[in-house]
This record gives C-alpha cells, structure tokens and sequence, in this order.
C-alpha cells in the first residue's frame, strides 16, 4: 500500500471508530414513550406524590424526562368509562411501556392492547383477575406489584377490635363489583368472628347509599367499620370517613390516605414504594427484559397509621403497644 492509500485508510479507520461511540451515544439517548393512567383525579395529592415516587425511580436508573423520556399521563378518576377510553388512547401512541395503577385499570388496558408491556404498581389479584398466569411467570405483557396477599384482610378486624374493644359488630364497606372483594369479605368475616364480632356488609358505591347504610348499621350500639380495598371506597373516602365521624364510629382502613384525610387508623402497603419498584421494572423493560419473564413481586413494607386527633373526637385511648408499632402518627 503506498503512503497515501496508507494516510487515506487511517484517516477512514479513525473517522469510523470516532463514529461509533457518537452511534452508541444517540442509540442510548433515543427517546422512549412511557404512558401512565391513574385511578385517581389529578387533584389528589397523594397520587400526584405516587407519580413523582415514580419518576424519582426513573431517574435513578438515568431516565429523565426531555432527554431520553417522554411521558404520558392521564387520570381515570375512579369512571370505569373514562379509563377505558384514557386506556385505549394511550395504547395508541404506541409507547414502550403502559404503567397502570390498580386492577380495574390492568384490565382497561389489556382490553386496548396485547402486545405493550404493561406494568401495574399496585393490584389485588392479578391471577384471580386474569391479568397474569401465575405469580412466578406471568406470562402475557403484564407483570407488576401485588398490593397484599388477602390473608392481610385479617388485620383489619383485629386492629378494629385492639384499638376499641367495645366493638362487638363490624360495618363492612364492600363494593360487589370489585372482584377482589370476595376473598377480602371471607377473610374478614372469619377473622372478626374469632374476635367475637358480627359481621354486616355495607354497600359502597355512590355517596347516598354510603350515608344511608352507616346511618341505618350506627342505629344499634357497640359498632365499628372496616373500609377494605376498592376503587369505590378511595373515590369516596371523604364520605366514609364523615360517615364514621357523624355517627362516632372507630374504622380501619386500608391505606394511609384513608388517616390523611380523617379517618382513625389504617394498616396496608406503603404505596409510594410500590412506585418506585414500578420503575425498576420499567427500567429492565426499556433495556430489552419481556414483562412474561418478570415476576410479580409483593410488598416489601406495610404501615400503620394512627390519627390522634380523630381518636380524641372518639373518646379512644390509644393503647401503647399499638401506639409504639405506629409507623406514623397524625396529630
């Protein structure tokens, strides 16, 4: 090779090798669609903290938004319609991955789409709800987070039962249409039972019923509410918990917001770091891992909450061992 086919083919080889890592570079930097349907309104503070739990997440595994992430967020706000359609319309953007936050949103989803990944932070029952195969190997495009196993609905009648022991019947705020709330309804009659307490469905479903149920169980003394795990009883906690207010009844709910808002004590999952596990989920996703093979984890950590103040307006003493294993106190 003469000197100049030399000069000529090193000039190549180094302009190539230059090339190849600015290649690298916009191949990792390209932007990826992410979209996020919420069961909630966009006027709730504690899902707006869910989403930014999970776009913290993101950005510790080098995901930002503008740089090398696009997100699309809508809120379902509890309407069965309206998720369907959000559902559906963000399916049709055709993003790397769909985030769904609960059950009935899972199911939205797949209804809109068999092919993208979709990963939920948080849902009952997966299996019994069809979302996924098995726990171990979900085998579909969807793989995410359980909220509890349903031997947790135990707790909520004997945490009833700890923090006022004159309780000797229990109000149970159950939506008919949740198709988890079978499994919680058996648990919690049989736990409640043991505890010596007579159990009583109350419907929830729309604000009326919910007033007019508390009212006709509050007629007969010595009672008390467990609010289980529904999309209905989260829409409309705020009267549940004035409900239970106005006719001085001590509830147990299941999450955090349930006390933020009011109510006397909740035991559940902290949610915020279902979010964040959402999105190292996501991550793997993104970096080429298939939803089948991700197994659906449960929840690492479970809280309880007491509201001080709601207790007071009860005429509740906490007792102190209860009080001490307290996750968070609200006064």
């Amino acid at each position: 090779m003469s000197d100049i086919g030399r000069r000529q083919f090193i000039t190549l080889l180094g302009g190539a090798a230059g090339a190849w890592p600015l290649a690298a570079r916009a191949q990792q930097e390209r932007m990826r669609r992410i979209g996020i349907l919420m069961n909630a309104t966009a006027e709730e503070p504690e899902a707006q903290t869910y989403v930014a739990a999970f776009q913290q997440g993101l950005q510790e595994f080098g995901w930002s938004v503008g740089r090398n992430l696009r997100i699309d967020l809508r809120w379902g706000g509890g309407d069965a319609d309206r998720t369907r359609r959000y559902a559906a319309e963000l399916a049709a953007l055709s993003p790397d991955v769909m985030v769904a936050a609960g059950g009935p949103v899972v199911s939205a989803m797949q209804q809109a789409t068999r092919t993208v990944p979709i990963v939920f932070a948080q849902s009952i029952d997966p299996v019994g709800a069809g979302h996924v195969a098995s726990l171990a190997r979900p085998g579909s495009n969807v793989t995410g987070f359980t909220q509890f196993e349903y031997g947790l609905s135990g707790k909520w009648p004997e945490l009833l039962k700890e923090i006022a022991p004159g309780v000797k019947r229990v109000g149970v705020l159950r939506d008919p249409a949740n198709p988890a709330g079978i499994g919680q309804w058996a648990i919690i009659q049989a736990a409640a039972a043991a505890s010596g307490m007579e159990v009583t469905p109350l419907v929830v479903i729309d604000p009326g019923e919910i007033e007019r149920g508390v009212a006709a169980f509050a007629r007969q003394p010595n009672g008390g509410l467990v609010v289980p795990v529904s999309a209905s009883a989260t829409r409309h906690r705020d009267v549940i918990i004035a409900s239970a207010a106005r006719h001085q009844l001590p509830a147990v709910y299941s999450y955090r917001l349930f006390v933020a808002a009011g109510g006397l004590i909740a035991y559940g999952p902290e949610l915020l770091g279902q979010y964040r596990r959402a999105a190292g989920y996501v991550d793997r996703i993104l970096k080429g891992e298939k939803p089948a093979d991700l197994p659906v984890q449960a929840p690492t950590k479970y809280e309880t909450v007491i509201n001080l103040k709601t207790a007071k307006a009860l005429g509740l003493e906490i007792p102190p061992l209860l009080l001490a294993r307290a996750d968070e106190v609200i006064e």
